[in-house]
């Protein structure tokens, strides 16, 4: 193999691997930490702009969701509702100010409301997870204020029993005691948000590994995205991750 075409390899390895920061706007330099730590794990980095998923595809995009970051809501809704990128994987973190990782939450994907059935079939496939549907019997809790009645159909016509729970503080007991196979949960729940919900999982053996689906409203208004971002950034305290903190949700969500 000549060296023009070993580079050619490593140079399509390098852009496969290529995750791409968003939401951080004309502060590029609060990647910096992020990128050094996603580096470490052998991924290539770049910040990017909204604009710029029309003419390229990365493996993945690590969404900056603070109160800091330059309409990071508004980057995930434009992205989910368009056809064209709404099957890229997002990874939602806290970036403070100064571009420290204050908090990264794995979710496994995210579904604008009012839901697509055939498209919620499709993406579950893709990920493997309605292979097993006609063996065994599996549920999907889905835990929203509302029920979310086409979920509940679309998960039901796919061979799901469906178990419903309507606060976190029941989706957290249900998902403890029961043998839920996925979950569904909307942004915003009457006691606490999902990224709340998802970090309490996360302390349990049980529920930590379970794919956890996040449903966003197709319109969000800018006052519920700004206490959105102020909702995770209480949850997170103003801790600040370590690099090997970081890895380990980036390994369990692989």
């Amino acid at each position: 193999m000549n060296a023009d075409m070993t580079g050619a390899s490593m140079a399509a390895t390098a852009i496969e691997r290529e995750l791409w920061i968003l939401g951080l706007g004309d502060r590029p330099e609060r990647g910096e930490i992020v990128g050094r730590y996603l580096a470490v794990a052998g991924y290539g980095t770049r910040v990017a702009e909204l604009n710029e998923l029309a003419n390229g595809r990365p493996l993945g995009v690590v969404l900056d969701l603070s109160p800091h970051s330059t309409d990071g809501w508004g980057i995930l809704l434009a992205m989910k509702h368009d056809p064209a990128t709404r099957d890229i994987p997002v990874l939602p973190v806290f970036l403070s100010e100064k571009g420290r990782v204050g908090g990264v939450f794995p979710v496994s994907g995210f579904f604008t409301l009012p839901v697509e059935g055939d498209y919620l079939a499709e993406r579950l496939a893709v990920l493997g997870l309605t292979e097993d549907v006609e063996d065994y019997d599996l549920q999907a809790l889905l835990i929203s204020r509302k029920g979310e009645e086409k979920v509940s159909k679309a998960m039901e016509a796919l061979g799901f029993e469906v178990v419903n729970a309507y606060t976190g503080k029941e989706g957290m007991a249900l998902a403890t005691t029961g043998r839920q196979y996925l979950i569904f949960c909307t942004l915003m729940l009457p006691d606490m948000s999902a990224f709340e919900l998802i970090d309490r999982y996360r302390l349990y053996p049980q529920t930590r590994n379970i794919p956890f689906f996040v449903l966003v409203k197709d319109g969000m208004k800018q006052g519920e995205r700004g206490a959105m971002s102020r909702q995770i950034e209480h949850l997170v305290r103003k801790k600040e991750l370590s690099q090997e903190e970081f890895l380990s949700y980036l390994r369990r969500r692989a």
